[in-house]
């Protein structure tokens, strides 16, 4: 993973020990609500529905087991609510009631304090630290390089890529030099840092798009042309929330050492014509969808201005290319291969139970590595009682000590809300299996359906207008059976508790939107969305199924969508095949009816 230089180490703790001044001044009311705010913004600090909110940053997710440790530290010291405070929250939450399951079982919410929360955009978040520690918050961070910087506010937010970036089979190039040139390029950026709206960029670097990068303000694809030179291919204008768009192409090649100055280009043009005067509309995908061809003419315009008038002067110098993949150097690991068989084959004679659980595990969280002495190993973070993507303290600390046993002292978070071994010798599998088992970690789910993504929603979040947590609890309560997990197979559940989209829905095979209605909790139920991966294919939103359902009857509604799924596929076929060979009739019929009976008041809200 990237090594910090003294520059780095040094401007990050100048960060931290500003935001103190920063903080002080404000505790001592010298300085104003109304002014202490977007600073606090710009350090990754927001007030929620209960408490302050902390956004850590993770560059392109990679994180070293020191700095998972800092964040173990941070979840069990000071994420921490004053027993009133948690007290009056979780009676808050009480009033909203349980979602009663035809099972005759109910769930709630269960808010919990002492934990992490790992983001769809590869970020660390945090629910409950009071701000008049967060000054001593900022600091544990800076000692191990790690910050709030521009995790909120109208600016060029974290740069996000490939958990795999760096070791995927498929890949072109690393993306990392690059994400973390762009990454020095843009934090603190005067003429970027207040955007008509906030500003997010993906970069892949491999064939297959596992970054989702379609659905960002700007998405970077690795490729090479004909004559064999690196470049990008530039997406521009994509996003989720009220409108979802996927990003249109603006340009099929960009040589690599360009660009800083066409990104430059098209935030300029972003800056100069995005819609400040309406909140809805000032994300650049709106500007992009209104201009079309003409957003691309300026942007090509402001580039061609840029480098012959201004001179490239972010044109990336082969040199600099190099200075900073250096930072990137690779663990040497050596593996014994016919070792590794042998353990591997000795562990599933072992038992059939042994035998079918790491099986699966091989299977489902295990994947393959550009070096064929290694593998890429995912531990899940999906299971009953938490909710997706949380990690208490403990859990850090044991997911940090197994990445310094098992790879190199190195983790990756997902954007599923997972975390990567990057660097797992192939021989030490089987006690790596163990190890993750003991600790929660090695649920053979990944990218299957209790392998959901969620936001927090309505028990955290103040934009929220139903909860995620419960629902998301509602469903992995009914599928714990393994064996129907598997033979479901992959599928791409994606739950958000507002028209926000931090959960993603619209990219869910089966996505669902938490929505208000009359001051109740519905959810909107959508089908056949896509990230863009190999398995969903072409990015896409997914479609409404009808009017929202209530709570309770949302777990039906999965199961009668699945149902009809297991009678309609053919041999092998994955959920997604079936839904666009089939078509979305039968599932938007079987959803439908699984509607409890309603009265004509609710049938009214329902209707809504």
């Amino acid at each position: 993973m990237y090594q910090y230089t003294e520059f780095d180490r040094q401007f990050v703790k100048a960060r931290a020990s500003q935001y103190r001044d920063q903080l002080t001044r404000w505790q001592s009311g010298q300085l104003a609500e109304d002014d202490f705010r977007p600073l606090r913004l710009q350090n990754g600090w927001y007030v929620q529905r209960y408490a302050p909110m902390l956004r850590v940053a993770v560059p392109y997710g990679e994180l070293s087991s020191a700095q998972v440790r800092v964040l173990a530290k941070i979840a069990r010291e000071y994420d921490q609510p004053n027993a009133a405070l948690f007290n009056d929250a979780q009676a808050a939450q009480d009033k909203l009631g349980p979602v009663n399951l035809k099972s005759g079982l109910s769930v709630a919410s269960k808010l919990t304090a002492g934990y992490a929360h790992f983001t769809t955009r590869q970020n660390i978040q945090y629910n409950w630290i009071p701000l008049d520690k967060s000054a001593d918050v900022m600091d544990l961070l800076a000692s191990v390089n790690m910050h709030g910087i521009q995790t909120s506010g109208n600016c060029i937010r974290n740069i996000t890529s490939d958990e795999r970036a760096g070791i995927a089979v498929d890949e072109i190039a690393d993306p990392r030099p690059f994400g973390e040139i762009l990454r020095q390029w843009s934090t603190l950026h005067p003429e970027f840092a207040f955007l008509p709206r906030k500003f997010k960029i993906a970069i892949s670097g491999a064939k297959e798009d596992r970054a989702a990068t379609a659905w960002h303000d700007v998405g970077l694809h690795l490729v090479r042309n004909a004559e064999g030179e690196l470049g990008f291919k530039v997406l521009v204008g994509g996003g989720m929330g009220r409108t979802p768009i996927i990003a249109s192409v603006i340009r099929e090649f960009l040589p690599w050492h360009q660009i800083m100055n066409y990104i430059e280009a098209i935030v300029r043009v972003y800056n100069r014509y995005g819609r400040r005067d309406n909140m809805y509309k000032a994300r650049i995908k709106i500007l992009v969808k209104a201009e079309g061809q003409k957003y691309i003419d300026d942007v090509e315009a402001e580039y061609l201005q840029i480098m012959e008038h201004d001179g490239g002067p972010h044109t990336i110098t082969q040199a600099e290319l190099d200075r900073v993949t250096a930072s990137f150097v690779p663990p040497t690991l050596q593996c014994d291969r016919k070792s590794a068989d042998a353990k591997i084959a000795n562990i599933l004679r072992a038992a059939a139970e042994d035998d079918i659980e790491f099986g699966r595990w091989l299977k489902q969280n295990v994947a393959p590595h550009q070096n064929p002495d290694l593998r890429a190993v995912t531990l899940s973070f999906k299971r009953l009682g938490q909710a997706p993507g949380d990690a208490t303290a403990d859990q850090l600390d044991v997911a940090a000590d197994l990445a310094d046993r098992f790879s190199a002292g190195e983790v990756r978070v997902t954007h599923d809300q997972n975390l990567l071994l990057p660097w797992v010798r192939c021989d030490e599998l089987p006690e790596l299996w163990r190890a993750a088992r003991k600790s929660g970690f090695a649920r053979p789910n990944i990218r299957l359906l209790t392998d959901m993504i969620a936001c927090p929603g309505g028990d955290f979040c103040s934009l929220a207008n139903a909860r995620s947590i419960p629902i998301a609890e509602a469903i992995t309560e009914r599928y714990q059976d393994m064996d129907e997990l598997h033979d479901l197979g992959e599928i791409d559940l994606h739950i958000s508790g507002c028209i926000n989209s931090c959960g993603h829905h619209h990219s869910g095979h089966i996505g669902i939107l938490g929505v208000d209605k009359d001051g109740k909790e519905w959810y909107q139920v959508t089908l056949g969305g896509s990230d863009g991966s190999t398995l969903s294919g072409a990015p896409v939103p997914g479609k409404v199924v009808g009017p929202s359902f209530s709570a309770a009857e949302v777990p039906e509604v999965i199961e009668a969508v699945l149902d009809t799924y297991r009678r309609e596929r053919a041999a092998g076929e994955t959920f997604i095949a079936t839904l666009r060979r089939v078509g979305i009739d039968p599932f938007k019929l079987a959803a439908n009816s699984a509607r409890f009976a309603a009265t004509p008041a609710t049938a009214a809200v329902a209707a809504a």
